[in-house]
C-alpha cells in the first residue's frame, strides 16, 4: 500500500514595498494561493528586519527601489543569516537582474504583477524549499581602513597581533581580552575606549562586554526574541537587546557600502 505523501507546511511570507496599493494588491493575490499561510507586511527594508525579529519567515517578496534600506540591501543582510528566508524580488525595473540573482534570489517578478506570474514564483520558492540547503557562503570582509598593529605580552616577550586578525574583545576590567584564531591576549586598554578607536574599522558592541569585528561575522539567528552572532565556524555569542539594533545598523551600512568603496 502506497501512503501519500504528507502535505507541505503553507510558506509564511513578508512583502515589502514602500507603496502602500502595490503591498495590498501583492497581499490580495497571494492570499488567494493555498500555498502561501501567514503573511506579513512591511513597508520598507529596515521595517522588514524589524518583523524577521518576531515573525518566522519563510520566503519575503521585496520590491528593489524604496528609500533608505533597498531590496538588494535588504538581500545582502539576509545573506548573513544562518538560515536566511528565499527572497523574490518584485520590481518594475529589470536592470538589476544579474545583481538580484547574484544574491542567491529565487525568482525576479515584473510590475504589474500578474496571478500567473505569482504563482510560478511561488511554485519555485517550493521547490527550491524542498532541496536540501547548500551551506552558507562566508562573507567577505569590508575594506579596512589601515590595519593596526597592536603590542601583546606573550610569555614575557612582546609580540604583535594585527587588529584585522582579532575576532573579538571581551572587558576584563579597565583591560580588554583580545581573540584571535590563534588565541587570546590581554591588552591595558578598557573596551569603551576600543569602541571609540575601531567603530570605524568594523567593530561593534554587541553586549555591555563584548566588542565584535563584523568582517568575522558568518552568521546572525534569531530565536525567541533572542538574537546571536557566529564568529568563524564555532563560535557563537549573545547580541543583548540592547545593542541588537546597533548591530542591525551596522550590517545595514556595510551592506549599502558600494562595491570597492
Amino acid at each position: 500500500m502506497t501512503t501519500a505523501p504528507e502535505p507541505l507546511t503553507p510558506l509564511r511570507a513578508l512583502l515589502v514595498d514602500d507603496e502602500a496599493p502595490t503591498l495590498s494588491e501583492l497581499a490580495y493575490l497571494l492570499g488567494q494561493d493555498e500555498r502561501i499561510g501567514e503573511i506579513h507586511t512591511a513597508s520598507s527594508g529596515t521595517e522588514a528586519l524589524k518583523a524577521l525579529d518576531t515573525h518566522a519567515i519563510d520566503v519575503i517578496f521585496t520590491d528593489i527601489s524604496m528609500p533608505d534600506l533597498d531590496g538588494l540591501s535588504l538581500a545582502r543582510v539576509l545573506a548573513k543569516f544562518a538560515d536566511p528566508p528565499q527572497v523574490v524580488f518584485v520590481t518594475a525595473y529589470d536592470e538589476h537582474a544579474v545583481a538580484a540573482f547574484e544574491l542567491q534570489a529565487t525568482d525576479y517578478v515584473m510590475k504589474p504583477v500578474r496571478a500567473e506570474r505569482l504563482s510560478e514564483a511561488v511554485r519555485r520558492v517550493v521547490a527550491q524549499r524542498a532541496e536540501p540547503k547548500p551551506l552558507p557562503a562566508k562573507p567577505t570582509s569590508p575594506d579596512q581602513p589601515g590595519d593596526e598593529t597592536i603590542p601583546v605580552e606573550l610569555g614575557g616577550v612582546t609580540t604583535f597581533v594585527q587588529r584585522s586578525q582579532i575576532i573579538y574583545a571581551q572587558a576584563q576590567g579597565d583591560y580588554a581580552r583580545l581573540h584571535t584564531a590563534k588565541g587570546s591576549h590581554l591588552v591595558r586598554i578598557s573596551l569603551n575606549a576600543l569602541e571609540e578607536r575601531w567603530g570605524d574599522s568594523g567593530f561593534v558592541r554587541i553586549h555591555r562586554s563584548t566588542l565584535v569585528s563584523t568582517a568575522q561575522i558568518t552568521a546572525v539567528t534569531v530565536q525567541g526574541g533572542r538574537c546571536k552572532v557566529r564568529l568563524g565556524e564555532d563560535i557563537e555569542l549573545e547580541v543583548s537587546r540592547r545593542h541588537t539594533r546597533a548591530l542591525r545598523d551596522r550590517l545595514i551600512r556595510s551592506a549599502n557600502r558600494p562595491t570597492g568603496a
